[in-house]
């Protein structure tokens, strides 16, 4: 039978164990009335240790660490100051496979602490703004406590029933907001390019930030685009609202964009609220090769942070710094490469530090994110490189042609050295 709490009564002493391993749910489902009562009650129990695939809210940081260890799959959103405090473990891994790990019991979860909305009918519980691996986080722990959030939208998906939850806490909060990053001429040169490669009827996976919001604000001229994708941003309502957004050539889930984690404002949540044209999935699904490879005219769009003259793909880590993740890139890289008529595009700037550093590079400062063999088109605001199928010689030649000016000559100069030692 569930407990059923006001946040003020919450005493995590009396449910969590020392030594217990917790899953939270990531981003914008972040159930941050939990997170707080860890942070605050955690050292006093002893020996915890927390994942979360991502995290926007703030609350995490290096002085948290005294309540329990910390672990992710990246330094994406928020977490980046934690990783150069040395205070995240970090888990190199692909969001298809979290869920798995999960169940399998590799990746422990003694407690599950998510964020729901309130139950409706049924007596079943939206996930809300975030669907992922909180289902299998709640069928694998011991314990589960849901913070039950009067302001969560009850977006169509999976749900929770309210009989798996143990203790409920009870809130009205603002759920968690990003709002739409700035986007400045180099993402609309970078978007420009993107666009050349969607077409009428093609199905989008996208992250969000200001160069897959440039990318959309450039797709209103097209008719009945589809969404599949491990998260969403408030560039889709635009899209939805402007008729665009139909999925109606989709092959599977037709007339509705499939979708993992709501990440933007209100008006995406309000958007999303009992609305039948989304749908929230588990990353099993949303990242899944089987559903995948059925949409034809996938295009996947992901991001860099350096990119060799083979094409490997660095999306994790600059020098010592962890500045980014693994995340979903491998997952869509490998299906938008193969589905007939789709594309896989992996962009970035073609400089850092105020132009001072080119990211195509001879050799990479970080670890392989994407596979050259996985690689299928690189994006700058110079172009796009189509390296699928081409040699390392023609790859080297193409991706020069797409870096900044400044640096054509160096690395043209570097990839014929390479070459005459042999790649």
């Amino acid at each position: 039978m569930t407990l059923r709490l006001a946040a003020s009564e919450l005493d995590l002493s009396r449910f969590l164990k020392p030594g217990d391993r917790i899953v939270f749910g990531q981003a914008c489902g972040e159930p941050t009335t939990l997170v707080e009562a860890l942070i605050e009650q955690g050292e006093a129990i002893g020996g915890l240790h927390a994942f979360i695939a991502t995290s926007f809210s703030g609350l995490f940081t290096p002085e948290s660490a005294r309540a329990f260890r910390l672990s992710s799959m990246g330094a994406i959103g928020a977490l980046r100051s934690m990783t150069k405090a040395n205070a995240l473990d970090v888990i190199p891994v692909h969001v298809s496979q979290i869920a798995c790990l999960i169940e399998a019991g590799i990746m422990p979860c003694d407690v599950a602490m998510i964020q729901v909305s309130p139950a409706d009918a049924q007596g079943n519980h939206s996930c809300g703004l975030i669907s992922d691996y909180v289902r299998a986080a709640v069928d694998k722990a011991r314990l589960v406590i849901a913070e039950v959030n009067e302001q969560v939208p009850y977006v169509p998906g999976e749900t929770i029933p309210g009989a798996l939850i143990d203790v409920a806490v009870h809130v009205s909060r603002a759920p968690v907001e990003v709002a739409p990053a700035k986007i400045g001429p180099t993402d609309q040169a970078i978007a420009r390019h993107c666009a050349e490669f969607i077409g009428d009827g093609a199905v989008l996976q996208t992250g969000v930030g200001a160069v897959p919001d440039a990318i959309l604000r450039l797709l209103h001229d097209r008719r009945d685009l589809g969404v599949h994708s491990g998260m969403l941003g408030d560039g889709l309502v635009d899209l939805a609202e402007a008729g665009v957004l139909t999925n109606a050539r989709k092959e599977i889930d037709r007339g509705i964009s499939i979708n993992g984690a709501l990440i933007g404002t209100r008006r995406l949540y309000d958007w999303a609220a009992h609305n039948p044209a989304i749908r929230m999935a588990p990353s099993s699904y949303t990242h899944g090769v089987k559903p995948i490879i059925q949409l034809t005219r996938l295009v996947t769009i992901n991001a860099a942070l350096e990119v060799d003259l083979t094409g490997q793909v660095n999306a994790e880590q600059s020098g010592a710094t962890y500045l980014g993740g693994t995340g979903g890139q491998v997952d869509f890289v490998r299906a938008g490469s193969r589905v007939p008529g789709g594309a896989s595009l992996i962009v970035l700037a073609s400089t850092a530090k105020g132009g001072t550093l080119s990211k195509i590079v001879p050799t990479l400062s970080g670890p392989v994110t994407t596979a050259r063999t996985e690689v299928d088109v690189i994006v700058t605001e110079y172009g796009a490189a189509q390296l699928k199928g081409q040699t390392l010689a023609e790859r080297a030649k193409r991706l020069v042609a797409i870096a900044h000016p400044d640096f054509r000559e160096d690395l043209s100069r570097t990839a014929h050295e390479i070459e005459k030692r042999g790649f």
